[in-house]
């Protein structure tokens, strides 16, 4: 008797709902692409308990007829491929057509949907369809999917917590609204507002609904393309950082995708100017042709392999640090005004007195939606607090933030144009005095300056040393007394593999016994005084690399290391020459507003924020 039997067709369906729909979130995703490739400029999502009670997904798309109301439910059933041909065109989010048989499988699901005529109902509960009825619709879909894994409870028990479910949901929606501006997306829980984007079209006015005033107004635009590739977006300032990768959003086509390359790639362009535990908000928008993309790779579609992989990479890589080599990236430190109303003058009516905005700011690396009223940071519970009166700021916040939020009183923030002179870059200022030891004040026209002596001169010695390091010059010094150096087997053999690179170096290495090496000249560069430990901080530096050794990560991390060893230290009182000195060092580097770990060199208050910190902007009263 034959052992080998054929699966029903909701026994598959459920199988295949493991890979299509992971948590509440899957199902988001799933639906809302649906809604997005029917065409639709509004989708509304309306969870109830982060979706695990209830997921209501409603569009204004095409909507579908009787028939295919009742088609789509069926397994591989999709108006989006017709052709194998297809496959390697594809130009809809969707295509698989697994996912409304998936999600159906292990839910009860009801969709309502009309293409502008008499509408059309199905329930189905388990895969099984129970009802089919015609109904009164407008044009477009609602699906409303509720008690998600009712019938599989060895995956509802691995269920995340409300919270996590409902970050995840609020993630991805971010996400898609970054990647389709021109769409009005709501996202609610419990009745309360958690995003509200308006479908302008303009993707700056996007990032603000999602990241807040300040974040949009530390933005750079960007762009940049070749003959395969166009792509246009925004990338913060160098301030602006989160603790996670997720913010780095690269979207290919209008699809969401996820490439470890890519965020590689935007993350190293970011080198020194943020430490390397900390991440910048990228949104960059990516058309390329279909055929050169191949989204078929896992039934999430999150994943995306590219033909021309290399290409793509210098191209984001070289716009990045373009834009960031065309600012002047001091970090502007804004006084903002009191929290409570400022009157000095009892004469003064109230329409004349003066009044702080309220923002809201969104953190989605953080377990909660971070709400900022002035001065004031609260955290709200977006999935335990039910009360729509108590989440009004949520609900109606957003929609308050102005497209461009600045300040008409405070002067807008000079664009530096890229030229060789890299003197043009930080300001002319001029030091007048040290505090604590540590911090030089500056002054010029425009305000006041703070520079941190210590990652100053790092910035500097880092500059050098790695100048040094990658064009060496064929000068050596003799040493009077040879540098014999001793290490363990393991350590020494790493060591003698890389003796040729050590040469080009110009250093004169040679065995010298049993796993020991010895110097006896080492190039012009080495700082008198600091000879053998800058032999052995190189040294080192090789040995730990290792396998992983490469020239450039050799450069960038020995010049770096020896830079910090070199610099000022704090507490270190110097001369107003030496801070003269310091400074136009400075302003003949690269990047002259970054120690080597990311660490800002200077720090600005204008003029304006001065005046406003002493109470003497706007008021005639005190000037």
């Amino acid at each position: 008797m034959s052992k080998i039997k054929i699966m029903d067709e909701i026994l598959a369906n459920k199988i295949a709902a493991g890979e299509v729909v992971e948590r509440c979130a899957s199902v988001v995703k799933e639906l809302v692409e649906n809604a997005i490739d029917a065409g639709s400029t509004e989708i509304k999502v309306d969870l109830i308990e982060a979706g695990t009670k209830q997921i209501k997904v409603v569009d204004n798309g095409v909507g579908m007829d009787h028939e295919d109301a009742i088609l789509c439910f069926s397994r591989h059933a999709t108006s989006k491929l017709k052709t194998e041909e297809d496959l390697f065109r594809i130009e809809t989010l969707g295509f698989r057509g697994e996912a409304l048989a998936s999600i159906a499988s292990v839910s009860k699901l009801s969709l309502k949907t009309s293409t502008g005529g008499v509408g059309t109902l199905v329930l189905i509960e388990g895969g099984k369809i129970k009802t089919v009825e015609n109904t009164d619709s407008r044009r477009g879909t609602e699906i409303c999917v509720s008690n998600l894994f009712y019938n599989t409870p060895a995956r509802l028990k691995h269920m995340k917590s409300l919270y996590t479910e409902l970050a995840s949901i609020t993630d991805y929606m971010n996400k898609l609204a970054l990647s389709h501006p021109d769409i009005k997306f709501v996202l609610t829980n419990n009745n309360s507002t958690i995003l509200n984007t308006d479908g302008s079209g303009i993707l700056l006015k996007t990032i603000s609904s999602i990241y807040g005033i300040n974040v949009v107004k530390k933005m750079i635009e960007v762009s940049s393309s070749d003959n395969d590739y166009d792509i246009t977006g925004f990338i913060s300032k160098p301030e602006v950082q989160r603790s996670s990768r997720n913010h780095m959003i690269t979207l290919v086509n209008g699809r969401v995708v996820k490439n470890a390359t890519i965020n590689r790639v935007i993350n190293d362009s970011y080198h020194s100017f943020k430490p390397d535990n900390r991440y910048p908000i990228v949104v960059l928008c990516i058309e390329v042709d279909p055929t050169l993309v191949d989204v078929n790779v896992h039934p999430t579609k999150m994943d995306i392999k590219f033909s021309k992989m290399t290409e793509l990479e210098e191209l984001v890589s070289k716009m990045i640090k373009k834009a960031l080599h065309n600012l002047t990236l001091i970090p502007h430190i804004e006084v903002e005004d009191d929290v409570e109303d400022i009157v000095i003058n009892s004469n003064l009516s109230e329409e004349n007195t003066i009044r702080k905005p309220v923002y809201v700011e969104q953190t989605l690396d953080l377990e909660r939606t971070s709400v900022k009223e002035e001065n004031v940071s609260y955290d709200i519970d977006v999935v335990k607090n039910e009360s729509k009166e108590d989440n009004s700021s949520l609900v109606n916040s957003i929609e308050e933030i102005p497209y461009i939020p600045l300040d008409n009183n405070e002067p807008e923030e000079k664009k530096v144009t890229f030229v060789e002179d890299k003197t043009t870059r930080l300001p002319e200022m001029y030091p007048v005095g040290l505090v604590h030891g540590t911090y030089i004040i500056c002054q010029n026209e425009e305000g006041m300056y703070m520079i941190d002596q210590h990652a100053a001169k790092e910035r500097v010695n880092y500059e050098f040393f790695k100048e040094k390091l990658g064009n060496p010059v064929k000068e050596s010094i003799p040493l009077l007394f040879p540098i014999t150096i001793e290490y363990s087997n393991n350590e020494f053999m790493v060591l003698k593999k890389q003796f040729d690179f050590i040469r080009s170096l110009n250093f004169e290495i040679e065995e010298f016994g049993l796993n020991s090496i010895i110097i006896k000249s080492h190039p012009t560069w080495i700082l008198e005084g600091y000879e053998e430990e800058s032999i052995r901080t190189i040294l080192d530096l090789i040995i730990e690399l290792k396998d992983n050794f490469s020239i450039e990560k050799f450069n960038d991390k020995a010049a770096a290391t020896m830079s910090c060893k070199r610099a000022i230290k704090a507490n270190e009182n110097i001369t107003i020459e030496e801070m003269e000195h310091l400074i136009s060092d400075l302003r003949h580097c690269d990047n002259p507003f970054n120690c080597p770990h990311g660490r800002p060199t200077t720090i600005y208050y204008s003029k304006y924020d001065l005046e406003k910190l002493f109470k003497r902007s706007g008021f005639d009263i005190l000037k």
